[in-house]
C-alpha cells in the first residue's frame, strides 16, 4: 500500500518550470518551438507569445504532440489539476483559480470571494460590492509606479479610497519611501490622522518670521477638494474644512492682514473635520474586513526641494513630509485588493 502511494506521488511530480507545475509544454506558433509556458517563451525570444494562439501541446512524459486538452491522448496523463481551455492554462498548484468571462482571463483567490464590476472592468472582493468608487475601465491601464499593465499583472492590485489602482507590491514600496498620496490624483491613500496631529504640534511650536506672521494664502485640499484661505506656515497649510495638510497653493491673490491673527488649531470647520474623521474611521474598519476577505489573493503566480526658508507652492517642505511619513505603514491603508490573475495575457475575450 505504501509503495502504491509512493508511485502516485511520484506520478504527480511535474517537470514544469519556475512559473508553473505541469506535465506538458506549449507549441508556440510564432516560432514553432516548445516552451513550458508563455513566460519561458518571452524570456528566451525577442517577441511575445499570445497563449490564445496555441493549438498544440506536448506531453512531457511520452512526448506525444496533440491538440490542446486536459489529458495526453497517448498515455492518458493528466497535465495539471487545473485546466482552462480558453486561456490554455495548466497549473498543478491549487490557488483557487477560476475563469472570469468578463475579464477574459483566469484569476486566483476563489470565485466565491469576488464579484466582477462591469464599470471598473475587473474582479473585486465581495466586501467592496456597492461600497467602492467606480472608475470606467480603471484596470485597463498601467500601474502609476512601475508603469506595467494592471489588468494582466501577476501581482494583486490595491484599490485606495480614490479608486485608482496600484500594484500591491508597488504600494508597499511606495509608502516605504514616504509617499502617501495617489500618484495620479494626489489624494491620501492612508489614514493620516496621527501625522496631521504631529504637524499641528510642529506648527504650534514653530513661530513664523514677522514678514509672514499675517500672510494669508488660498489653498486647495487634495483630500476633500475644497478651497479656503489660511495663514501661511512653512511647516504646512492646513485645510480649514477637513484638517488635512495634503494641500496646495492656488492661483488666487494672497493678502496680508492688518491685525495679528493666531493660526487656528482645530482645523477650521469643526463639523466638517468631525465628519471627515468619522468617514476615515468607517473606511478603515471596512478596509480591514476587505483585507481579511482577500488575504488569499496575493499569490506569486498572480493575483499599489524646498529648504523651508521661503514659501513654496505646496505649502511645506519635502523634508518635513518625508519625516512624518516614516510613522505611516501599510497597516494604516484604507485600500482593498483586487482578484489576482492566474496566467494573464494582454489579449482579453
Amino acid at each position: 500500500m505504501t509503495y502504491a502511494m509512493a508511485d502516485i506521488e511520484q506520478d504527480r511530480k511535474y517537470s514544469g518550470c519556475e512559473h508553473y507545475q505541469r506535465k506538458c509544454s506549449l507549441l508556440a506558433p510564432c516560432c514553432n518551438r516548445f516552451y513550458t509556458c508563455r513566460f519561458c517563451h518571452d524570456e528566451n525570444e525577442n517577441h511575445k507569445l499570445n497563449r490564445n494562439d496555441v493549438e498544440q501541446v506536448k506531453c512531457l512524459k511520452c512526448q506525444k504532440v496533440a491538440e490542446v486538452q486536459s489529458h495526453c491522448v497517448n498515455c492518458n496523463e493528466e497535465f495539471a489539476r487545473y485546466f482552462c481551455q480558453i486561456c490554455r492554462l495548466y497549473d498543478e498548484v491549487d490557488k483557487g483559480q477560476f475563469h472570469c468571462k468578463e475579464c477574459g482571463i483566469c484569476r486566483v483567490g476563489g470565485r466565491e470571494n469576488f464579484f466582477h464590476c462591469g464599470k471598473c472592468g475587473l474582479c473585486l472582493g465581495v466586501g467592496l460590492q456597492n461600497k467602492h468608487k467606480c472608475i470606467e475601465k480603471v484596470s485597463q491601464g498601467n500601474c502609476p509606479v512601475c508603469m506595467e499593465d494592471l489588468h494582466t499583472a501577476r501581482v494583486a492590485a490595491h484599490v485606495p479610497p480614490c479608486g485608482h489602482l496600484i500594484h500591491s507590491t508597488c504600494f508597499e514600496d511606495y509608502i516605504k519611501t514616504g509617499g502617501y498620496t495617489c500618484p495620479l490624483c494626489n489624494q491620501s491613500m492612508l489614514s493620516m490622522r496621527n501625522v496631521w496631529r504631529m504637524l499641528d504640534q510642529e506648527v504650534r511650536n514653530t513661530q513664523m518670521p514677522e514678514e509672514y506672521a499675517n500672510y494669508r494664502v488660498q489653498i486647495l485640499c487634495r483630500d476633500c477638494h475644497k478651497e479656503c484661505k489660511v495663514l501661511f506656515h512653512v511647516i504646512g497649510l492646513k485645510c480649514q474644512h477637513c484638517g488635512s495638510y495634503n494641500t496646495c497653493r492656488t492661483a488666487e491673490n494672497e493678502e496680508t492682514l492688518d491685525e495679528v491673527v493666531t493660526p487656528q488649531e482645530d482645523g477650521g470647520n469643526a463639523e466638517d473635520a468631525e465628519e471627515n474623521e468619522e468617514n476615515l474611521v468607517a473606511e478603515s474598519d471596512d478596509s480591514s474586513a476587505g483585507r481579511q476577505e482577500s488575504s488569499s489573493v496575493g499569490d506569486d503566480n498572480m493575483q499599489l526641494d524646498q529648504d523651508g526658508s521661503s514659501p513654496n507652492q505646496d505649502g511645506g517642505t519635502s523634508e518635513t513630509v518625508q519625516g512624518v511619513c516614516d510613522e505611516v505603514t501599510s497597516e494604516d491603508s484604507d485600500s482593498w485588493q483586487t482578484a489576482g490573475e492566474s496566467d494573464p495575457d494582454g489579449e482579453t475575450k
